[in-house]
């Protein structure tokens, strides 16, 4: 352990004298209490530590010890369900030791040390090794498996190697039959004398490697309409929630958490105030997963890094969670992460960068802004993971512009690494119009790889969707001219341009989350409806053109009902859709039949 002693102290950023032959990154003990910190620079004999805890009181002269290891998180069963602050240490464990406000140096195990987990060997490695065939340990060899709650099994697999590949270790030698034993228990030796046990540590600045990166054709379903519909978001794919206060993007990322069809949910709450955390500490163990019917807790990890908790801890917050979040994606499992915002992140970048003197670039951000936010979302994706099954990490980073502006440096530098834009609309959420994503604004590249996946729910999903989109197109420019001149002005195809487009808007965009049918729609459900509303305008387009008046195609009954179909139709029901459609031809066909005949005569 290389020692030295503070010579500067500058809020979180300090300086220490004698630590010139520790490693970039490594992790330092500081002062008497041990606040953990981290070397982000290194000049001769001197370090330049970023302290992740409350440092008050520390003076020059303390001591700084290097513990000569990069700062790690350890992954094991265990995760799943505990609430981390940004450097992995667990605040329920803490807050039965110190109570609410965390002393600075305070530890806590990652993983609790006295919990016994049943371990189940697999069963054909078991009959290999039993047997005396040499078994190569590679990297990602599954060796058994851990029931860590209801809905997650955690695989105890062989831990890659930092400098990634997948070279054997040796041969195992030993793997411990069925038993109970805590996350230091030995799973499996090696004839080279390695143990493998429950739980290892790995950096958090280092990805864990994989076996190959696979395609994104298959979308990361969510329930909410306007996502999955209009701007897809495929399994591995990364996009953004940019918006202002109180549009809902903490909301929409809640939803998604709740509805999506990823097997485990981590949710990074980074430097946000300290209420939004409650609400969501509070509510995710009351949530119900839709799929297991059991408490959405048991697949979700929450990490909370208030805006009030040390500002250094906010900036390895998000690597903390993309790490879990591949640790579970190399069992095969998809993953979704929830990082909210990294707007709060950026700003904790530009304090600590600050602090170090560095150069500023735009609006005071660091000139390494960008490269820091690729490095984050480029560690999302589908993979095939070493063990040969395929995983995947999503991530859905919310973004907090100034006064909403998306011109400003984190939503601009955000959206040259990302390919899917849910640009959160002021007007809408004034509107009470949740989610509130501009139809406008918003875009997703993936629509083209996800695309035949989609036609499997419905062949016309592509040619439904475009053509919902460009008649929101539509009434936009007209909405332009009915704020000038009144929509009475308008011959009647454009006036139905506009009905047709507010049927959209309430019966298909817009979403309940507190209405039991409403709050999630299944994907065949959502291209149905669309279809509907869409076979609805080009009918009653027909009938227009042949001499009827828009005020017979607002008197219809159907117009109401096929903006209620969204809650007042199940998910499954198929056949009432059915009904719907029938009842829906056969009133416009007599409208239609009527005019086509004053045509004739």
């Amino acid at each position: 352990m290389i020692s030295g002693k503070v010579t500067r102290i500058s809020g979180p950023i300090i300086r220490a004298r004698g630590l010139g032959g520790a490693g970039l990154f490594d992790v330092v003990e500081v002062g008497e209490k041990r606040l953990i910190g981290e070397i982000v620079r290194l000049e001769k004999e001197e370090a330049i530590v970023q302290v992740y805890e409350d440092d008050t009181g520390l003076m020059i002269g303390a001591g700084a010890a290097s513990t000569g290891r990069p700062l790690s998180v350890l992954l094991g069963p265990g995760l799943i369900g505990t609430i981390y602050d940004g450097i992995q240490r667990p605040l329920e464990a803490l807050y039965k030791e110190s109570g609410a406000f965390m002393e600075a140096g305070g530890r806590g195990d990652p993983l609790d040390p006295d919990k016994e987990w049943s371990f189940i060997p697999d069963p054909a490695l078991a009959a290999r090794v039993a047997a005396g065939e040499k078994v190569p340990a590679v990297s990602g060899l599954v060796l058994g498996t851990v029931k860590e709650t209801e809905s997650i099994t955690c695989k105890i697999m062989i831990p890659p190697g930092v400098a990634g590949g997948n070279k054997a270790r040796g041969i195992i030698a030993w793997l411990s039959p069925a038993s109970s034993f805590t996350v230091s228990g030995v799973a499996a030796r090696t004839d080279l004398g390695e143990e493998i046990k429950l739980a290892q540590w790995w950096p958090v600045r280092v990805p864990r490697p994989n076996a190959g990166r696979l395609g994104a054709e298959t979308p990361l379903a969510t329930g909410q309409r306007v996502i999955d519909v209009f701007f897809p978001l495929s399994k591995g794919g990364v996009a953004a929630i940019p918006g202002g206060f109180g549009t809902g993007k903490t909301m929409t990322q809640h939803a998604i958490a709740k509805w999506c069809d990823a097997d485990v949910i981590v949710y990074i709450g980074c430097g946000e105030r300290g209420n939004e955390m409650t609400d969501v500490l509070t509510e995710f163990p009351h949530l119900i997963d839709p799929r297991s019917g059991r408490s959405l807790m048991e697949r979700t990890i929450l990490i909370a890094n208030t805006s009030n908790m040390p500002v250094a801890a906010r900036e390895v917050s998000i690597y903390t969670g993309v790490t879990l979040a591949e640790f579970y994606r190399d069992m095969g499992c998809h993953v979704a992460i929830m990082a909210d915002s990294t707007s709060r992140w950026a700003e904790a970048l530009r304090e600590l960068s600050g602090r170090m003197e560095e150069m500023p670039a735009e609006e005071g951000f660091p000139a390494y802004l960008p490269t820091r936010l690729a490095e984050f979302y480029e560690r999302a994706g589908r993979v095939q993971t070493l063990g040969g099954s395929e995983g995947s990490v999503s991530i859905i980073g919310a973004v907090s512009p100034p006064g909403g502006d998306f011109s400003e440096p984190v939503t601009q530098h955000t959206k040259r690494f990302i390919r899917c834009f849910w640009a959160l609309d002021r007007d809408l959420a004034n509107a009470r119009h949740y989610p509130a994503i501009s139809w406008i604004d918003s875009y997703s590249e993936y629509a083209e790889e996800v695309k035949s996946w989609w036609e499997k729910v419905s062949p016309q999903w592509a040619a439904v969707r475009q053509a919902a989109l460009d008649l929101l197109k539509k009434e936009q420019r007209l909405a332009e001219i009915v704020r000038l001149i009144g929509p009475d002005a308008l011959p009647d195809d454009q006036r139905l341009v506009l009905l047709s487009a507010d049927i959209i808007k309430n019966g298909f965009l817009q979403q309940n989350s507190f209405d039991e049918i409403d709050m999630y729609c299944s994907p065949a459900k959502q291209v149905r409806l669309l279809e509907l509303i869409m076979e609805f305008h080009e009918r009653a387009a027909t009938c227009i053109k042949l001499g009827a008046p828009l005020i017979k195609i607002t008197s219809l009954s159907i117009r109401e009902e096929l903006s209620r179909l969204k809650s007042t139709v199940k998910n499954d029901d198929t056949e009432a859709l059915s009904g719907f459609e029938q009842g829906m031809r056969t009133s416009l066909e007599e409208l239609e039949r009527s005019y086509r005949t004053k045509e004739m005569l």
